[in-house]
């Protein structure tokens, strides 16, 4: 954490501050700062009882004996304090005129090597100290003229993070939507076909597909990625749960961080924290914006390589005989559409968003327009996610109701 517990609460703006992200960081910067991190141990006096210079029945265990086999792909990310620090010492202290420049939404989610730090994994499991990542950044912020401003800004990207553990500290219930008080009470199907088929990026729609396919091989994906596949999975095109796709992202994710991955699907499927539901990502045209050419795909989906530009995104509009030269037959080597008409579908699941959150207004709400009780009017919450694509478009599916 940044700050400490017992320092920072949620006691001055009562519930409300678990959501507007300005009320937030004007407390963070009134009641909290950062301590610094503690300095480094020494360890010169503590004796090795590993490897080659102590006993062997201390050392890691190697793939044999944990049942791994060693001709696993190389690891992109790996772990540990020493490639944490060498990953921020190259991304963020060599980089001070990218840092004061940065901003969140004017990133690519299809690039073919990250655009951003990929420090979350190391961060989540204490490699990097968050606190030595906020105070050096806050450091370079001082050298500069200008540079970015919360919430768009790395430093933003820290706030949001301890803004969500304190949701997920503070808030009964706050990883599921029953018996949560800020989550709106929506009507998701249990459909357990269309899970399986989105979790093996097998949805018929390449860029869904080759982000669950880098998810899978790579543990880790752009989070405007994420975006666009917890969209397509609950209000874009499925109607699938948020708390189903959580739950494959704390598998998959090598970052995966419970209170802040709760708190983004809860925020991408309109169930907190966000409310325009009528604006849905588009997985066809998001794609297109950053990669036309259709690379990110071909990189994670190789059956379609020898598509041309032209139907990389569409494969199932390119004609039966030419998809047979190029080698892959959609509905044989790739699979069909889960969803057939996109526009429609989502158009579809915007009527039904409207059903819930007006639901929400007569059953009660705690004050921002969710499920909860209280009675008060709905608020808008605040919107910080300016990286929305395409207002809707869909198909059919059939499914079944999943009690909860």
């Amino acid at each position: 954490h940044l700050f400490y517990p017992g320092t920072c609460t949620h006691q001055p703006f009562g519930q409300r501050s678990h959501f507007f992200f300005f009320l937030f960081r004007c407390f963070q910067q009134t009641n909290c700062s950062a301590s610094k991190p503690l300095c480094n141990p020494l360890l010169t006096r503590c004796p090795i009882l590993f490897g080659s210079r102590g006993n062997e029945e201390f050392a890691p265990p190697d793939y044999a004996e944990l049942g791994i086999s060693d001709d696993h792909p190389k690891v992109k990310y790996p772990g540990g304090e020493r490639e944490a620090l060498r990953r921020f010492k190259t991304h963020v202290l060599e980089r001070a005129g990218w840092v004061v420049q940065f901003e969140k939404p004017k990133t690519s989610p299809n690039s073919l090597e990250p655009q951003t730090t990929v420090l979350s994994p190391y961060l989540k499991f204490g490699c990097l100290s968050a606190r030595k990542f906020y105070l050096e950044l806050r450091e370079i912020e001082k050298k500069a003229k200008n540079y970015t401003s919360p919430p768009q800004s790395l430093c933003g990207q820290l706030l949001f993070r301890e803004q969500f553990y304190l949701c997920g500290y503070a808030i009964p219930n706050f990883g599921q939507m029953r018996d949560n008080p800020i989550c709106r009470q929506i009507p998701w199907e249990y459909n357990p076909e269309h899970l399986t088929a989105w979790k093996k990026g097998q949805t018929g729609y390449p860029f869904i597909d080759a982000i669950m396919t880098q998810l899978r091989q790579e543990g880790w994906i752009h989070h405007l990625a994420r975006h666009a596949v917890a969209c397509f999975l609950t209000r874009g095109d499925l109607w699938v749960s948020w708390e189903e796709g959580a739950d494959v992202f704390e598998y998959y994710l090598l970052d995966a961080d419970w209170s802040i991955n709760r708190a983004n699907w809860m925020w991408l499927s309109c169930s907190a924290f966000y409310h325009q539901y009528f604006r849905c990502y588009s997985p066809i045209s998001f794609g297109k914006k950053t990669d036309k050419q259709g690379d990110y795909i071909r990189k994670y989906l190789p059956m379609l390589k020898r598509f041309p530009d032209k139907y990389i995104y569409e494969p199932w509009k390119a004609p039966v005989d030419s998809q047979r030269k190029w080698g892959c037959v959609v509905g044989k080597d790739y699979p069909h559409r889960l969803i057939d008409d996109h526009t429609a579908r989502s158009k579809e699941l915007m009527a039904r968003m409207k059903e819930a959150f007006d639901a929400s207004k007569h059953v009660g709400s705690d004050g921002e327009g969710n499920g909860g009780k209280g009675g008060k009017k709905k608020r808008r919450a605040n919107d910080n996610d300016n990286d929305l694509g395409d207002r809707g478009q869909g198909g059919k599916s059939s499914s079944t109701k999943r009690p909860r």
